[in-house]
């Protein structure tokens, strides 16, 4: 399936449907009068976060959403059928901006989550509803309200417990497949990876979901290779893992230049909890490896571990530490949201004492 994280789609939303100017004549039944019904509410577009999606694929194919129109009122009181509205199904994790592509209209985090993206026009009023006292026959009926129309942006951002990030060959891809069931393609030359790829890894019984972030240049913030486009992908990850290639001669600008990207996108990447790997040791000799590690060491100012995709080095010690750091970040995550709940509970006793005050 081709992976795309990024689409723009119009949308339209039904007009009402016409009222009727109708007038009831039976024989036999002295009075009559007017018996016009109101026209049918027009579809809505709706937008709804399902599971077992990972693209916007399916958007590249149609970018037009047109709901129907609400049918028209008839006499006898019948009322015109209200259109179906139309259910767009995006991946988890995917957000919903203006026609600017910056103003942010939404965003959907959790499987069932559905926003109403255009309302429906209303119907319009039947010749029924302006019978007066004065006016016993009125010959008016309204046209239904009109839809809304947009252009807006589709924007999907992974959801990841662990970012892979580095330099084009730094190694994530073949760590990749190694600890998942992932079959990302590999080859000895730069930006073999072209798009983000996920994958679930299992250490110690437990579940880690990993995202390959493909490969950073120097300027990549200003649209340097293939830019910062993906890093999106890594802004909900609870960690970010940094593969740096041993086998290169400047281990440390390999280091400080995926940092400088890192934090020329802003805080929200740059503030992210890190570790550090020293990766393809297999082609290192132990004296090398301790010199490597040892200045990684110190511009990265933590400690850093040795792996080898290839051969299995240190796998299952670099996976302890990301799933150690995963488990903080998702315990500080649910602290937050529980101390959320609370304060929108207060908030709601509040208005409803206003609104009681005010009765």
């Amino acid at each position: 399936m081709k992976f795309l994280d990024q689409q723009k789609i119009y949308i339209k939303s039904g007009d009402g449907g016409a009222g009727c100017v109708g007038f009831r004549r039976e024989k036999y039944l002295e009075f009559g009068g007017p018996d016009g019904g109101d026209g049918g509410r027009g579809g809505s577009v709706v937008i709804e976060c399902v599971e077992n999606l990972n693209t916007l694929i399916d958007f590249r194919y149609q970018q037009h959403f047109n709901a129907r129109r609400g049918g028209h009122g008839q006499g006898r009181n019948k009322n015109g059928k209200a259109a179906e509205d139309i259910i767009l199904k995006v991946p988890v994790g995917t957000q919903i901006f203006g026609e600017d592509n910056e103003y942010l209209l939404g965003d959907l985090m959790k499987p069932g989550q559905r926003m109403v993206l255009a309302k429906g026009g209303d119907g319009g009023r039947g010749n029924a509803h302006f019978k007066t006292s004065t006016n016993q026959a009125p010959r008016r009926a309204e046209d239904g309200w009109s839809g809304e129309e947009y252009w807006l942006w589709l924007q999907l951002k992974l959801i990841a417990d662990a970012g892979l990030i580095g330099l084009p060959n730094a190694g994530k891809s073949t760590f990749l497949a190694s600890v998942t069931r992932a079959r990302p393609k590999i080859a000895d030359y730069p930006f073999t990876t072209l798009y983000p790829n996920l994958g679930v890894g299992y250490v110690d019984g437990n579940e880690i979901v990993l995202a390959d972030i493909p490969g950073l240049i120097e300027g990549a913030h200003e649209g340097a290779g293939l830019g910062d486009r993906f890093l999106g992908h890594v802004e909900r990850c609870g960690v970010l893992l940094h593969l740096v290639d041993g086998t290169e001669d400047d281990i440390i600008k390999s280091y400080v230049t995926i940092r400088r990207e890192l934090e020329e996108y802003g805080d929200i990447l740059s503030s992210k909890s890190e570790i550090v790997a020293l990766n393809k040791i297999d082609a290192l000799t132990s004296e090398l490896i301790k010199e490597k590690q040892l200045a990684l060491s110190e511009v990265s100012r933590q400690d850093v571990v040795t792996i080898s995709g290839i051969s299995g080095m240190g796998i299952k010690h670099a996976l302890r530490d990301v799933f150690r750091s995963v488990t903080e970040f998702r315990s500080i995550k649910e602290a937050a949201e529980q101390l959320d709940k609370p304060n929108e509970t207060i908030n709601a006793k509040v208005l409803d004492q206003d609104e009681a005050d005010n009765e």
